[in-house]
């Protein structure tokens, strides 16, 4: 086992190459779980060995893994929708099952788990606008739709395995990223750059919490420092109404910005819709039914246990944005 060796699956994506770039700078060695189709641009220039694998396959991973005193696992299927759900919550369900057997098998001193803020839910009596922490996980049967309940299956999976099997885990949450190499985009990063260039012409009443994609990725390697085993940390930033969200948009865009605040009601057929074209066309939809539902609750949360245990600091929300918007611009998104 090499001291200063360490395997990244999902390091081709948005939050993993960032993982990968913070384990770098502190001088490690990076590995990277990819499928041969997986595009590298996020990769690119960096002194990363790419071993060629898939998270669903144990052996790939577990080969990947050899030597390796560190593992991090942040490859998701992370699409809010899908033809058949039910691909959404096997991919996570299995591919972190497959990662975290191999990391028993290989003996890697510890792993950092990437959950999700999607895992958790108002602890009971609380005001719905007050800001979430880690002390009400969902259930699956509580989950809104299939992205939700994979991340709770998994975590579930995680935390089960450190109990019942040793697995040296630390779990992390992180809420919604935003920054540069959103080489996808992420559906976040895809709202960004549909308001930018004046395509998000209102919004419901909702809200999020937004986060600098280079604060997540050293919050894992804080958790991986200094994270209790077993324990859930939430790596989050500021709270913000996708009101003001977009404002800040049209500002960085010079446009104006939205003042339409739609009521839900009559976009639920709407919706129904674009899944029906989606349906045909393999296209994810800009709308759908489980984020109508899950936009019903304001998704603020607070990083006040990761920051007390682990030292987790984030930047200001607008500094994050501004860099999206920049590296989208940069890259063709923004015209």
């Amino acid at each position: 086992m090499s001291a200063d060796r360490v395997l990244v699956t999902g390091a081709t994506g948005f939050v993993g190459s960032a993982v990968a770039r913070a384990l770098l700078a502190r001088g490690l060695t990076v590995v990277a779980l990819a499928r041969s189709s997986s595009p590298r641009t996020n990769l690119d220039g960096l002194d990363i060995e790419v071993a060629i694998g898939d998270m669903t396959d144990q052996a790939s991973i577990e080969a990947a893994a050899k030597g390796a005193r560190y593992l991090f696992h942040v490859a998701a299927d992370y699409r809010l929708w899908a033809r058949d759900p039910e691909d959404i919550v096997s991919a996570n369900r299995d591919g972190t099952a497959a990662v975290m057997r191999a990391a028993l098998a290989s003996g890697v001193e510890r792993v950092v788990y990437t959950s999700s803020v999607a895992t958790l839910g108002i602890p009971k009596g609380q005001d719905p606008m007050a800001p979430a922490d880690e002390s009400a996980p969902l259930t699956e049967q509580t989950a809104i739709g299939a992205y939700k309940r994979s991340k709770v299956i998994a975590e579930r999976l995680v935390e089960r395995m450190v109990t019942e099997d040793g697995l040296p885990a630390v779990i992390v949450n992180p809420s919604t990223p935003i920054g540069p190499r959103d080489v996808k985009p992420t559906p976040t990063g895809r709202i960004i750059v549909e308001a930018a260039t004046g395509k998000v012409p209102a919004f419901v009443d909702t809200g999020l919490n937004l986060a600098h994609v280079d604060d997540v990725a050293e919050g894992h390697l804080l958790a991986l420092d200094k994270g209790r085993i077993g324990e859930r940390y939430i790596l989050g930033g500021q709270d913000v109404t996708l009101r003001g969200m977009l404002a800040d948009i049209a500002a960085l865009a010079g446009r104006k910005a939205p003042t339409v605040n739609l009521p839900r009601g009559p976009l639920y057929p709407l919706a129904s819709l674009f899944e029906a074209v989606a349906q045909v066309t393999g296209k994810e939809p800009m709308l759908t039914r489980d984020a109508l539902t899950m936009s019903k609750r304001h998704m603020f949360f607070t990083s006040a246990k990761a920051e007390a245990e682990l030292g987790y600091r984030a930047r200001p929300y607008g500094e994050a944005l501004a860099d999206a918007m920049t590296w989208f611009r940069a890259h063709g998104y923004i015209r």
